[in-house]
Parts: C-alpha cells; sequence; structure tokens
C-alpha cells in the first residue's frame, strides 16, 4: 500500500548554513542550547525537540523508509513564514526556501512533492511567486499560515492570491504557526497554546474561508487543513444555528456552513481514532489525507502503521487516506 504525506516541514539547509557561519538568516539568529539548540527571530524563540530538523534529504528519506512514508510533500516550518518581514525581504526568503524545496523534488522526484511559501504581506508578490513556484519549480501550491499579520483571509485584499491559486489547480494547505496564536494572550502553560491553541486557528480558518465568501467565488479552489481542521466539523452544528439565525441580509454566504465542509481537505493529526473517525463520517474519507507534522509529532512507529491500525477504519478509506486522495489532489 502506498503513502503519500502532506504534512512534512522543512527548516531550511540556508538557515543552518547560515547558523554554522554565526550569521543572521532573514533576521533569524541560532541559539546554540540542548540538542540542536533554538532560533530567535520576530521577538519569539523557536525551539526543536527533534534532531531530525537538520537531517540531510538523504537522511530523510532514510527515515521516510523506516516509517513506511513513499512521498512527503514538504513545506518550510511555520515560524520561518517571514511574514513580518518588509515585502522585498519576505519575497527573498520564499524564493530561496522554494528553489531549495524544488531542488529536492528535482533530485528525488519519486520520494518528494513540494508547497512553496509565499510573502503575502504584499499580495502582488505573493501572486508572482506562486506562479514562478507552480509554473516553473513544479511545486504543487502553497503553505500559508491562518492569519497575516493580524488580518483573516477573509480581508477583500487577499481575494486575488485565491484567485490566482484556482486558475493555477494549486493546492493551498494552511497550518498555524504553535508559538504564535492567540492561546499565548491566553496562558503559557500546560502547553495549551500547541495541543489546544492550533486547533482552534484551524477551526477559525475554516469559518473564515466559509463565511467570507472565498469558496463561492472560487468553486474549485483546492484547500487543505491542518490537523483535521481542528474542532472546525465537530462545531458545525452549532456554527450552523448562529447562521441560521442571522436575518438574510447578514448572510454573506447563500447555504448553511456545514455544507460547504465537503469543499475542504483535511489531514489525520487529529490526536484519535475517535477523532478520525467522527472526521471521516461528517466530510467523505475522499476528503481526508495522511499528515504527519515530520518531524514534531512523534508516531509510535509511524503515521502510517497508524491508520494502517485502526480497527473502525475499512480497507478502501484507508487506500483513500494514506493515498489515493493526494495522488488525484496533487496529480502525482
Amino acid at each position: 500500500m502506498k503513502s503519500i504525506d502532506i504534512h512534512a516541514h522543512l527548516v531550511p539547509r540556508s538557515a543552518w548554513r547560515a547558523a554554522e557561519a554565526g550569521r543572521e538568516w532573514y533576521g533569524f539568529r541560532h541559539e546554540p542550547g540542548e540538542g540542536v539548540g533554538s532560533f530567535m527571530g520576530n521577538d519569539k524563540r523557536i525551539p526543536f525537540t527533534s534532531p531530525k530538523v537538520r537531517f540531510t534529504p538523504e537522511e530523510r528519506i532514510a527515515d521516510m523508509d523506516a516509517q513506511g512514508v513513499d512521498v512527503q510533500v514538504v513545506s518550510i516550518h511555520t515560524p520561518f513564514f517571514g511574514y513580518h518581514l518588509d515585502p522585498a525581504r519576505g519575497r527573498e526568503l520564499a524564493r530561496e526556501v522554494n528553489d531549495e524545496i524544488a531542488s529536492m523534488t528535482t533530485q528525488w522526484p519519486t520520494r518528494f512533492a513540494g508547497l512553496a511559501t509565499l510573502p503575502v504581506q504584499d499580495v502582488k508578490l505573493a501572486i508572482d511567486e506562486l506562479e514562478r513556484a507552480v509554473t516553473g519549480l513544479g511545486l504543487k501550491g502553497a503553505e500559508l499560515d491562518t492569519l497575516v499579520n493580524g488580518e483573516n483571509w477573509d480581508e477583500p485584499r487577499f481575494l486575488p492570491l485565491f484567485k490566482a491559486a484556482e486558475a493555477l489547480g494549486a493546492v493551498l494547505f494552511f497550518h498555524p504557526q504553535p508559538q504564535h496564536n492567540f492561546m499565548m494572550q491566553r496562558t503559557t502553560r500546560y502547553g495549551l497554546f500547541n495541543s489546544l491553541g492550533v486547533i482552534m486557528e484551524d477551526a477559525i480558518v475554516v469559518a473564515v474561508l466559509i463565511f467570507g465568501g472565498i469558496l463561492d467565488a472560487c468553486p474549485n479552489l483546492r484547500v487543505c487543513i491542518a490537523h483535521g481542521g481542528g474542532p472546525a466539523c465537530f462545531a458545525m452544528g452549532r456554527i450552523d444555528r448562529s447562521w441560521q439565525g442571522m436575518r438574510p441580509e447578514q448572510r454573506t454566504i447563500p447555504r448553511p456552513p456545514s455544507s460547504y465542509q465537503r469543499r475542504l481537505y483535511y489531514d489525520t493529526v487529529v490526536g484519535s481514532e475517535k477523532a478520525l473517525r467522527f472526521l471521516l463520517d461528517e466530510v467523505g474519507a475522499d476528503r481526508v489525507v495522511l499528515g504527519s507534522d515530520w518531524p514534531f509529532v512523534p508516531w509510535h512507529p509511524s503515521p502510517v502503521a497508524w491508520v494502517q491500525g485502526l480497527k473502525t477504519v475499512t480497507p478502501e478509506e484507508k487506500n483513500q487516506i494514506l493515498w489515493r486522495n493526494l495522488e488525484a489532489l496533487l496529480k502525482l
């Protein structure tokens, strides 16, 4: 049985080369410490718990083999998006990272596919880089944060980017930053910024894409949400009731929000078999794809073995999740 993982991160080799030379990398500075140390940038620390963040592509492939993963869809580790940078500097970061990812997909085309990062602080630059990444570099789309410097994706200025992605057939993979979400304003204790904060950001972006009319304006847009969309699908009953309670002139979309659930894809990084079974029942097995959050989530023994061992998931559903859906979505 084949397997394709849409959720596999990269800390760029160029960042590690800068660290070895004692230089900053787009304002990020490496600080030695336990294990591989951490980076400081944009007023926050980016710690690492896994030595795999320094793996070469060859070491990465060996780890994929050990985990039974045939193809990784590689995307930048989210704290390095660089949306806070000056637009020209953000474009430089994006181009450097996208070239690195593209070189992996070119050298190992049967093992890696890629998602670009974009300088979305400037929509025109972001569209230009998306076109270059997809048509010039052969990447499959882009990874995006759940908000842009405090702005949600339903701001009208972002619509041309969604239109461009739709026209290119590019997949947009939404993934929030674990150390930079609303939960940090409430508490930094108990690891809630990662366990709850991240998935609430996923749910918010689902709601924003639906209520913002983006899915109506771009009927062929291809979107995947990390971490199973968080609690978005679980909350659709309440979200529908809120929509139904609005006066007609207040409604921004013509149909109940739950009717848009199947317009999106969701990965399997949900934490439990019960949560995955609920997601499958809500959106259908053709909308759920394998994710690992490599290398930040420990899997014993692997994300593939976890899916294969689920008793409540049928063999056909497992085939769809592990490879068929992504093979079709990414046109591999």
